[in-house]
């Protein structure tokens, strides 16, 4: 493993770019969606900005050079999903529904399939939309057990040369697409007589009917991410568009929700970030009736700190996990599972000890702090919740007899 710490002059360039493009596409935004009741509605005000991330090759950025894209490491992701979550994470993790459902394709994708599938990902113009249909309205954290405890109860039965596609699916960003018609290409995880699969639903499989939305979901933060519950009603596709093999589904599953639990930590830091610069200001500007301002108080200045230095932790932790799930880094899961586990929770922490510097009036819906925890609530459970998905699989890393404890940090 090549450590290094210092970013190159392209990087920079990058980081100033996505800077550049979340204050003129991102944060003229942020109070409207806010401020908008219709769950909806507050998610369709972020549309033109994905069509503005489209133009500007951001969607290209998630995908790997190898695939057509233009992503050539895990730091260049981490740089780009920082910058943008530290305006709008909801955004952030609606692009991310492109890296999470195009995923499973690179590893299990034939290569016409793969070409199909990614080519709306790869224009440039549009908001293509991408989705991982995994979770189900009963619960999904033991979705690859067989059954009768079974998690995943979508079906699909062959018909001739056709899926036939029946269930239910939620909490992924965009099921129903931006007017109800269906995404570009829903992956859904779902059961065949040959086990658990994966079968991709590209958009004209959607016809009058076969996709039904149930409901909007009403989120207290990240609202401008269109969460939805879907019905599938024998929706039919070829054959063909089960990506990799029958019983594969669930670990190729699992390699989709690795780079995501990385990026779960990068979002963290954003908010995190965020949250520190508002609380910064106010202790530098505020005096609350004192002499001075609340930041020559030692308890304020301790926050403070421990929350400079938690925030830096996370960075480190989550932008080395991205990097080595891109690479390929054998100690990559493991690491992207301490993000998720450790950004997600920590950012929690934090922006709620931050509430304590500004006192009351963090509490009022009208000065953004408390946004940013109503954001950081989600991170320890969507994406896979942390206590019935993400700390199960670092107890089966754990007891692993091959596992070294050294292995992650490179020291063996």
């Amino acid at each position: 493993m090549a450590v290094g710490f210092t970013l190159s002059p392209e990087q920079l360039e990058l980081k100033d770019y996505a800077r550049a493009f979340a204050q003129e596409h991102l944060a003229p935004l942020v109070d409207r969606v806010r401020a908008t009741t219709d769950p909806h509605e507050a998610a369709l005000l972020v549309r033109p900005a994905h069509e503005a991330a489209v133009r500007a090759g951001l969607i290209k950025g998630m995908i790997p050079e190898g695939f057509g894209g233009a992503m050539s490491s895990g730091i260049d992701a981490a740089l780009v999903t920082e910058e943008l979550a530290a305006v709008m994470p909801d955004f952030v993790a609606s692009l991310g529904g492109v890296l999470l459902a195009l995923t499973p394709v690179y590893f299990g994708g034939d290569p016409e399939q793969t070409k199909r599938f990614l080519s709306p990902f790869l224009a440039d113009e549009g908001a293509p939309q991408a989705v991982m249909a995994l979770s189900e309205p009963a619960g999904t954290a033991n979705f690859a057990a067989p059954p009768p405890a079974e998690g995943i109860r979508t079906t699909a039965v062959l018909d001739g040369d056709e899926w036939v596609i029946t269930g239910e699916k939620q909490w992924s960003a965009n099921l129903a697409g931006w007017d109800g018609t269906g995404p570009e290409l829903m992956v859904v995880v779902c059961r065949t007589p040959g086990g658990l699969c994966l079968i991709g639903i590209e958009h004209e499989h959607f016809t009058a009917g076969n996709l039904k939305l149930v409901e909007t979901m009403d989120l207290p933060g990240l609202r401008g991410h269109l969460t939805q519950r879907v019905r599938l009603e024998a929706v039919r596709v070829p054959r063909a568009n089960l990506i990799g093999q029958e019983g594969q589904g669930a670990d190729l599953t699992y390699l989709a929700f690795t780079a995501s639990s990385a990026a779960v930590g990068v979002m963290a830091t954003g908010s995190m970030r965020a949250a520190f610069d508002i609380a910064l200001r106010f202790a530098k500007e505020q005096t609350r009736g004192g002499s001075a301002p609340i930041i020559e108080h030692r308890p304020v200045a301790d926050i403070l700190s421990d929350a400079k230095g938690r925030i830096e932790a996370t960075r480190l932790l989550s932008w080395r996990a991205l990097d080595a799930v891109a690479s390929g880094d054998p100690a990559g899961l493991e690491l992207a599972l301490h993000a998720k586990v450790f950004g997600s929770e920590t950012a929690v922490d934090v922006i709620h000890r931050l509430i304590q510097v500004v006192g009351v009036q963090a509490y009022n819906k009208a000065f953004p702090l408390i946004h940013h925890l109503l954001d950081a609530v989600a991170y320890p459970v969507f994406e896979g919740g942390n206590i019935g998905v993400r700390r199960r699989q670092l107890q089966g890393v754990l007891r692993d007899e091959g596992w070294d404890p050294l292995a992650a940090s490179g020291l063996v």
